[in-house]
């Protein structure tokens, strides 16, 4: 198992470079462009991926080369391995524009990544050890939470499930959502600052992208995210710091 998360976790900055290339398709931006929306973060914001594959990579390497005993990381190569499969099969499947596809494959790969996320995230003491295994799963976790609200968003427009006019109400909607996803997700992660640092870079990078939009409630949309990025912050530092140092009682 090992070999495969390895194998795997090479293969998406290959998979990822083809992709923009290309090879499969429209790019993902040029699909983005095609489909706007008002959750779609700015261009820059997803150059988020290149950190994300390159610790992703070390990550593969590192634990096909440990030696050391370690039960947890046993425990989550199947979902590592899965994990980084689903993120390379849906750049492919994105770029051939199978929309319910993606939708599926990156849903399904955001449970991959947050069941190893929360296991690094639940023992601290060693985590920050073995950062090698905290960083990369805990960030790659953080962004995709948020990818597959873009994702939904995308879908909507391309299918015209909903108005593509007033796409604020159910744009609300998926603001909803995220909150729900992120904010209960930066609690039972311990308020992990990785998972945390991708949603607020991704938030914030919608922030961006709806200030300079012309698309109504653009500017909505905008100072929602913005909010939220806030919001997560604050609950990841809450759960890093206060809730875990309440004040102490003085004693004479």
């Amino acid at each position: 198992m090992k070999v495969l998360v390895a194998f795997f976790a090479w293969a998406m900055p290959v998979i990822a470079w083809l992709a923009n290339t290309g090879v499969f398709g429209p790019t993902n931006g040029a699909i983005s462009d095609r489909y706007p929306t008002l959750i779609v973060a700015a261009g820059y914001a997803f150059a988020i991926w290149g950190p994300i594959f390159l610790l992703d990579v070390m990550y593969g390497t590192w634990q096909l080369l440990d030696r050391a005993p370690d039960e947890r990381l046993r425990r989550i190569r199947p979902w590592t391995a899965m994990g980084f499969l689903l993120t390379s099969a849906w750049m492919i499947v994105f770029s051939l524009q199978w929309f319910w596809l993606a939708l599926a494959i990156i849903w399904a790969s955001l449970a991959c990544m947050l069941f190893a996320a929360w296991q690094v995230s639940h023992t601290a003491h060693h985590s920050r050890s073995r950062w090698w295994q905290w960083l990369p799963l805990s960030l790659h976790a953080g962004w995709v939470s948020l990818a597959v609200l873009l994702n939904v968003a995308q879908v909507v427009v391309a299918f015209r499930l909903f108005s593509t006019v007033n796409m604020l109400p159910w744009t609300l909607v998926l603001f909803a959502l995220a909150a729900i996803l992120l904010l209960t997700m930066t609690v039972r992660l311990r308020g992990n600052p990785w998972y945390a640092l991708a949603a607020v870079w991704g938030l914030v990078g919608v922030f961006a992208k709806q200030q300079a939009s012309t698309l109504p409630g653009a500017n909505i949309a905008a100072w929602i995210a913005l909010g939220l990025a806030g919001a997560v912050g604050v609950i990841s530092l809450w759960q890093q710091f206060g809730a875990r140092h309440p004040g102490t009682r003085l004693t004479h």
